[in-house]
């Protein structure tokens, strides 16, 4: 498994969530679509927020960040976000 933690912070981070969250239902449909998608998880950080996403290997993550930026460009374009912050690698342990 592989992880990719990507954390917005700064300009536009909260109104990038409250984006996302007003849209859940086809961010969830549009992610729900990227092949080897294990677990994809939103946190609200108050002043913007983690998105979380696990995948079966680095391909299928790769595939989820592309399809995420371009869900950003396509519907959230006009909030002029900074780029996240991101941290990823292979999973050492998960427990559900």
């Amino acid at each position: 498994m592989y992880a990719v933690i990507r954390t917005y912070l700064g300009t536009g981070a909260r109104q990038l969530f409250d984006s996302l969250e007003e849209h859940k239902v086809d961010v969830e449909a549009t992610l729900r679509a990227v092949p080897g998608l294990i677990s994809y998880t939103l946190l609200d950080t108050g002043d913007g927020g983690t998105a979380v996403t696990v995948c079966t290997d680095k391909a299928s993550a790769d595939a989820s960040l592309k399809i995420a930026r371009e869900w950003i460009q396509k519907n959230a374009s006009h909030i002029h976000a900074n780029p996240p912050v991101v941290t990823e690698g292979p999973v050492i342990v998960q427990i559900t």
